[in-house]
């Protein structure tokens, strides 16, 4: 019986109908999943299904027609993988970008602990592959009257689909075949994924000529330094300094200076997009601007300060890299260490160490951290594991309180590092000054949610919501009275990081430039809260509260 049924599923029609059914089915889910009017999700399904019926039919050659077809079948393997991680949306431009700027260790990791559905499309794909190869070795093809029975009725789907794409376009609002249309809409991502990679690549020659004419007060005698921590990450509902009911901030809690956000918002769920606007004046606003500037460093650098730049992760080849890589030092200590080697972000506590002790009278360093990335169990060492237990066997919703203890112990690390950062500047420098916030939040399969990580085509409030935190010495606050002032004033009022991180960074400094905006600075008695936006896929900027699932209430500090 089981091998009659293998034999017909491997047999040619079986190899054409399986071809058919591995290439549509991310259409036929999508068409669910994306809450598409009638006549789009008709033509959602319709479509490619015809289409790839058709192109099945025109050759007898039924394997070279599979491998003929392999972007596609590779697009549907992807599609179907990102379905599990998130439920809905289509391969984004940002997954694209995310392939060719993840390093193997971030991979290994991720996919480790993906095994389910990783099984399913290599069960799903693998044989159609393997069949086809065997087709073409062996010759074999399919029967003429096979082919001529399909045809017709291929066609008829098609015309059928294409009917249903027009009525879609006539009768549903914002219908867009290039955006609405699978596999349309993937293809389309393809080419604003190459189109932005080649603006990177370029990204040296568009920024060549900027400058900030930044300048500094020169009124300062005391030693002066300013530390940019950026996060990854790391969600402020987890946070004990953000009202969360587990102590995951025991070292910073006992520090004085610490002013911190529980309304804080970054703009983008992707490393990619958050770290070059945090580094930046660029937000969602204007964010196709990014490929002519250039990042904070550099305006430190013309106001006079000593800048550094040391980074927990793995250079990728991005705006994170060239942004960083304008520092007088620059660093990144992974390249230093073997694959699979724990490195928690103290390990910047040596390298930080060690450029204040070059005693450079003003200093800007900017410290870029591995937070709390998946897989959280590598992102601390055994003294920080305080909640337990946490042998999560896979990134699943069964074992969510095992992944919360992860992820909690990986805040707890944080809080080391971050704690340890403040003590060593404040015994060094009597002006010092320390701004730390997160790229992004993260999916915990929160209120009782199968969404898990983060970068996902449409965001969740937990993907966004991220700890905003500002740390003066005494010294600073003795000297500028008026920015602990709006501090006190703007903490309890709503921050987007992406907007305000660049700008409070240069108000702690000091530092005039004409990029300078006080109403974005959070230590500014000018700051104004504007209306949370987010950068989309596409690279638009919407408000946050109209994306489809965000729902602002969901964010408070208690674990469910």
């Amino acid at each position: 019986m089981i091998r009659k049924l293998f034999s017909k599923i491997f047999s040619l029609e079986g190899l054409y109908y399986l071809l058919i059914f591995g290439c549509c089915i991310p259409a036929f889910i999508l068409s669910f999943t994306e809450h598409y009017a009638f006549f789009a999700a008709f033509a959602n399904s319709f479509v490619i299904l015809g289409a790839v019926w058709y192109l099945a039919s025109l050759s007898r050659n039924i394997g070279r027609t599979v491998w003929f077809m392999f972007p596609l079948i590779f697009f549907a393997a992807f599609q179907v993988v990102l379905l599990y991680l998130y439920g809905r949306s289509i391969i984004a431009v940002d997954m694209f970008l995310n392939l060719v700027t993840t390093n193997s260790g971030e991979a290994t990791e991720l996919l480790s602990n993906m095994w389910p559905i990783i099984i399913v499309v290599a069960v799903l794909y693998i044989p159609l592959l393997v069949s086809a190869t065997v087709a073409i070795i062996k010759k074999r093809r399919l029967q003429n009257k096979f082919i001529r029975r399909n045809r017709p009725v291929a066609c008829a789907v098609t015309v059928a689909g294409l009917l249903s794409m027009i009525l879609a376009m006539i009768t549903v609002k914002g219908y867009k075949v290039n955006c609405d249309l699978y596999p349309v809409n993937v293809m389309y991502n393809v080419y604003l994924a190459v189109d932005r990679s080649v603006k990177v690549q370029n990204y040296h020659n568009t920024s060549a000529d900027y400058t900030f004419s930044a300048t500094a007060p020169d009124s300062i005698d005391a030693r002066q330094v300013v530390v940019l921590v950026i996060g990854e990450t790391s969600r402020s509902t987890q946070w004990q300094l953000c009202g969360y009911d587990r102590e995951t901030n025991p070292e910073l809690s006992k520090l004085d200076g610490i002013f911190m956000s529980r309304h804080a918002l970054s703009e983008s769920n992707t490393t990619h997009k958050s770290v070059p606007m945090l580094l930046s004046q660029i937000s969602a606003v204007d964010y196709d601007s990014l490929y002519y500037v250039k990042g904070i460093i550099t305006a430190f650098k013309e106001a006079g300060f000593a800048t550094a730049f040391f980074s927990n992760q793995a250079r990728n080849h991005s705006f994170i890299d060239f942004f960083g890589l304008e520092a007088d030092t620059a660093a990144f200590i992974r390249d230093h260490l073997s694959f699979g080697t724990i490195s928690p972000d103290c390990r910047l506590l040596e390298p930080l160490g060690e450029i204040l002790a070059k005693n450079n009278h003003r200093q800007l360093i900017v410290l870029h951290g591995y937070g709390s990335h998946f897989n959280y169990r590598d992102r601390y060492e055994k003294h920080d594991e305080r909640f337990t237990p946490t042998d999560y066997i896979e990134a699943s919703a069964f074992y969510r309180d095992k992944l919360i203890n992860a992820y909690d112990n990986s805040i707890i690390s944080t809080d080391r590092f971050l704690a340890g950062a403040i003590e060593m500047i404040d015994s060094i420098a009597p002006v010092a000054s320390l701004i730390y916030t997160s790229d992004h939040g993260e999916d915990l399969f929160d209120d009782g949610s199968r969404y898990f990580l983060h970068s996902s085509p449409l965001p969740t409030i937990y993907q966004v919501s991220v700890p905003f935190m500002v740390w003066t010495s005494k010294g600073f606050a003795e000297m500028y009275p008026e920015k602990i002032a709006a501090l006190h004033k703007n903490v309890d009022r709503p921050v987007s990081s992406s907007r305000s991180y660049f700008h409070t960074a240069l108000d702690m400094a000091g530092i005039s430039t004409p990029v300078y905006e006080p109403a974005a600075s959070w230590m500014s008695n000018e700051y104004s809260p504007r209306e949370q936006l987010y950068v989309t896929d596409h690279n638009q900027a919407v408000r946050l509260a109209d994306i489809d699932g965000i729902d602002t209430s969901k964010i408070k500090a208690p674990r469910d």
